[in-house]
């Protein structure tokens, strides 16, 4: 499986997050450590988890998850497991030929993917998408005059000729983060599938005409269609509310105090920001994000993004969205919803990216999960996607 880092569970279990971080992880590089909310927070750590973790990165290890770059898991402030796995990519992507997308989206460009030019920054694809749902509630929660229900023809300018149709008049915010714009939009198809309006809008030299200039296909708010487009606009209306691009946006308001100091995020052709896809962060800082997340909004005592925002984002807005693999689940504001009760309470909600990224949270448990991973060309034996529904939470229900 290639060369593997390993941190051995009886060795960090006790440890708070952002020691074991500074110490195993990175060593002097103390910038970029994970610091905990609540240093001193409880620590449980049942064996029957630990004995599953384990069990899951000895599977990892033998090839059956396929191409996995790291694999974390968090619980009560604490890191109980952190695992990197280190692929040959450039051995790996002689077996398949090259796109005709750009460099940037070029799948099997190692420049590019996963990791951003051989660094530890590693591309989250749609997990983007969830982050930029936390800086649109930062912006709305920073200014009352907009609200989830405003048009979002109101917020771009320079664009009135793409809103003829009445129904496009009225899409709004909330209707952009469901998922329920009502826009023609395709992007079930395989990711370099000529017809998927993924890759067309990846192939555009303007991504939003590219996407205002799709037609009606329903009432807006009545149907969930995912749709990549949606979120490009979320990002221009964010400008437009904050007079920020996202990415500056992001580094002041999120960023910044969370201690992330590196990432990186791809510009479009037209000087926005890929809000679709294009972020790139270090494991352990997307932690952060999925801890800040479990903390209600707060990092250090201080409330970054409202816990009224996060509580109706990692909602069920959307219920069974359907089809295929998605049947059952919910989907919030640019979050999945992989469980939930009758009644509409959360019990997992989750980033999802293609090749296998993902920050998973359970708040029954305090439990966070990430992957990283690139299983792009060949399908795996195993889904790390299901790791947390089918082995940790059994677990943690037995311990």
């Amino acid at each position: 499986m290639g060369e593997i880092m390993r941190i051995s569970m009886n060795k960090i279990k006790m440890l708070p997050l952002s020691v074991l971080f500074l110490v195993v992880v990175f060593g002097c590089h103390s910038n970029n450590s994970y610091k905990a909310d609540n240093d001193t927070a409880e620590v449980i750590t049942p064996s029957a988890i630990a004995a599953e973790i384990e069990a899951i990165h000895s599977e990892i290890s033998d090839g059956d998850y396929g191409l996995i770059d790291r694999f974390m898991v968090v619980q009560n402030n604490q890191l109980l497991a952190d695992f990197k796995y280190k692929q040959d990519y450039a051995a790996i992507v002689q077996n398949y030929a090259a796109s005709n997308h750009q460099q940037q989206y070029d799948f099997n460009n190692i420049d590019w993917h996963p990791f951003y030019k051989n660094s530890e920054l590693h591309t989250l694809q749609s997990v983007t998408k969830s982050i930029t749902s936390i800086l649109v509630g930062m912006a709305l929660d920073a200014n009352g005059s907009y609200a989830v229900n405003t048009q979002v023809m109101h917020l771009l300018n320079g664009y009135g000729e793409y809103f003829q149709d009445e129904r496009k008049q009225n899409i709004t915010i909330e209707d952009l983060l469901t998922m329920r714009s009502g826009l023609l939009w395709n992007e079930e198809t395989d990711h370099n599938d000529q017809a998927n309006d993924c890759y067309l809008l990846e192939s555009s030299e303007n991504w939003i005409e590219y996407i205002l200039g799709k037609p009606m296909d329903k009432v807006p708010g009545s149907s969930f269609v995912y749709n990549g487009g949606a979120t490009v606009l979320l990002g221009k209306v964010l400008r437009t509310i904050t007079g920020k691009r996202i990415d500056q946006w992001a580094e002041e308001q999120l960023f910044k105090p969370l201690g992330i100091n590196d990432y990186y995020w791809k510009e479009t052709p037209d000087g926005e920001i890929d809000t679709e896809g294009g972020l790139y962060l270090k494991a352990e800082d997307l932690a952060k994000i999925g801890q800040l997340l479990l903390n209600n909004g707060q990092w250090n005592g201080t409330q970054i993004v409202s816990e009224n925002w996060l509580t109706t984002s990692t909602s069920p807005v959307v219920k069974d969205v359907n089809p295929d693999w998605r049947k059952d689940m919910g989907y919030g504001y640019q979050w999945w919803i992989p469980e939930y009760t009758e009644s509409g309470e959360t019990k997992i909600y989750a980033g999802n990216g293609y090749g296998g990224q993902y920050l998973m949270m359970v708040p029954e448990y305090s439990l966070i999960v990430v992957f990283n991973g690139w299983n792009i060309n060949e399908e795996s034996d195993k889904s790390a996607w299901r790791v947390l529904q089918d082995r940790l939470i059994p677990a943690l229900q037995k311990g």
